[in-house]
């Protein structure tokens, strides 16, 4: 009875272990073409939020592949590519905040129409992406990770789409900057609640 149920447990972690690659792999690739679409608007449009959630999508691209190599091994090895992600995280905001810094001194005025267009499709994109990970985000630290780098991106595609707006209003670039700066805090805050929970992680493994 007892080798039975090991058993049973065993096929069924097999089982989520396999939903869950299948999942990352999917939104691995969704996060890697967006990098390029929203890099290449970025600098061509002149936006600092839509670069700023262009290195957003890149971070998420090495995270999910970070997961996928850590998939199925321990909880120390999940530990170790959780921090991975939070010190992804925290050089994003590093990025964005210097290119903040440059642009209050080049004040250029970015394209808003490229950034509406551009920004509409990547929160199509991760609301495909989050809708595919929510239902693995309490599986485990690894995947509750990832859950929380899509939710961050959702936060920054929105952010970019009212900037877009804010930029037509006023014909100024500092809706662009401000949302720049709010992106920069939160993926610093959200680093800092991966990389502490990460560490607790790996003291008690």
């Amino acid at each position: 009875m007892s080798d039975h149920c090991c058993q049973k447990k065993s096929s069924e972690l097999e089982k989520t272990t396999k939903r869950q690659s299948k999942v990352l792999w999917i939104v691995l690739g969704v996060n890697t073409v967006m990098f390029v679409v929203e890099l290449l608007s970025g600098i061509h449009s002149k936006s600092l939020s839509l670069t700023g959630d262009s290195l957003d999508m890149l971070g998420d691209a090495i995270a999910y592949g970070s997961s996928l190599y850590v998939i199925n091994k321990g909880a120390k090895s999940q530990a170790k590519s959780a921090i991975l992600k939070g010190a992804i995280m925290f050089l994003s905001a590093v990025v964005v905040f210097a290119r903040a810094t440059h642009q209050v001194f080049f004040n250029t005025n970015p394209d808003f129409q490229i950034m509406s267009t551009v920004g509409l499709i990547a929160l199509c994109a991760n609301l495909f992406c989050l809708y595919l990970l929510t239902r693995h985000k309490n599986d485990n630290l690894n995947m509750s990770s990832v859950w929380l780098c899509s939710r961050n991106d959702i936060i920054a595609n929105t952010s970019v789409l009212v900037a877009a707006g804010l930029v037509f209003i006023t014909k100024s670039s500092l809706p662009d900057l401000l949302v720049g700066l709010m992106l920069t805090f939160i993926f610093a805050k959200s680093a800092g609640s991966v990389l502490s929970r990460s560490w607790r992680e790996l003291e008690r493994a």
